[in-house]
C-alpha cells in the first residue's frame, strides 16, 4: 500500500506531456503600507500652551514620497487646531519623532492627531485622547476631514 503512495504521484510527474516547465499560481502577497501612521505621542506644558512630540511610521523613499506634516484636528474632523510642517523626508529614520506647539486646547477637549503623506494624503492609523486621561491608538475612515488638506499652513518643498 506505502508503495502506492510513492508510485501514484510519479506517474502524473511522467505524464506531463508539455516540454515547458509546471508553473505555479501561487503569488507571494508583500503587505506594505504606503500611509503614514502616528505611532506615539507626548505631551508637556500648560493647558492652552501644550507641546506634543509625535512618533510617525512612514514608508518615505526621498522627496517623491515623504511624510509631509502631522496635525491635530477635533475630535468631529470640522477644525484644524495645529499642523507641524514637515521640511524633509526621513528615509533612514523610522519611525521618527517630531514636536511641534504651543497648542492651544483644553486638558479635557479630545483631539485626534494623525499624519499625512505628499503621495497618499492622511492615514487612518492615528491617535486620539485628551490631555488629561491620555491618548491612544485609533483607526478612522480612509475620507475623514478630508478637506482639511487644503487648509493653510501646507509645506512649500522638501529638502532632501
Amino acid at each position: 500500500m506505502n508503495l502506492l503512495y510513492f508510485i501514484f504521484p510519479l506517474l502524473f510527474i511522467s505524464c506531463n506531456s508539455s516540454d515547458d516547465p509546471v508553473i505555479s499560481d501561487e503569488i507571494e502577497i508583500i503587505e506594505t503600507t504606503e500611509q503614514a501612521e502616528v505611532v506615539s505621542i507626548s505631551v508637556s506644558g500648560n493647558e492652552n500652551s501644550y507641546n506634543f512630540s509625535v512618533g510617525i511610521l512612514s514608508p518615505d523613499t526621498g522627496c517623491e514620497q515623504y511624510a509631509n506634516w502631522w496635525e491635530i484636528i477635533s475630535e468631529d474632523g470640522s477644525e484644524l487646531i495645529y499642523r507641524r510642517i514637515l521640511g524633509h523626508s526621513h528615509v533612514n529614520e523610522q519611525p521618527f519623532v517630531r514636536s511641534g506647539g504651543l497648542v492651544e486646547i483644553s486638558a479635557n477637549q479630545t483631539v485626534i492627531i494623525r499624519a499625512h503623506m505628499n503621495t497618499s494624503s492622511f492615514g487612518i492609523k492615528v491617535y486620539k485622547g485628551t490631555v488629561a486621561s491620555d491618548f491612544s491608538a485609533f483607526t478612522l475612515d480612509d475620507n475623514f476631514a478630508i478637506n482639511l488638506e487644503l487648509q493653510d499652513p501646507l509645506p512649500t518643498g522638501c529638502a532632501f
